[in-house]
């Protein structure tokens, strides 16, 4: 199975400057766990998750006053469509982050993938049928 198999091709976005409460709520708005970061001074997609919110409240940062640029991976991880599950799973384990930036052939967003995703495509793909 590839990445296309099992991402999710509409993503949430928010860019840089949204505050950590704009992308919480919007997140939580969407019932999704990461919001890709659009920035195109940056060139690349970036990547904030539930975990780096959850680390900025813990350290006491105000959600009302903390860009999301300030609170992005230093270099957000991609997988291409046509990666297999595997190779995905694996940058995730390695990583120890639970979603991957999705791109095309172009390198330009095509989705987004988590570990739920990849557990649900090989579920789907083991279990027997009723």
């Amino acid at each position: 199975m590839q990445v296309r198999d099992g991402m999710s091709a509409e993503v949430l976005t928010v860019g840089p400057d949204h505050t950590l409460r704009e992308a919480a709520r919007l997140m939580a708005e969407r019932d999704v766990g990461a919001a890709i970061v659009l920035d195109v001074d940056a060139g690349t997609p970036g990547i904030v998750t539930e975990r780096d919110l959850l680390r900025a409240l813990a350290a006491g940062d105000d959600p009302d006053l903390e860009l999301v640029r300030d609170h992005l991976t230093d270099e957000a991880t991609t997988a291409r469509e046509s990666s297999s599950l595997e190779f995905a799973a694996d940058a995730m384990l390695r990583g120890r982050f639970r979603h991957l930036i999705v791109v095309d052939d172009r390198n330009e967003v095509a989705g987004i993938l988590s570990m739920r995703d990849i557990v649900g495509c090989w579920h789907r793909d083991r279990a027997p049928l009723a």
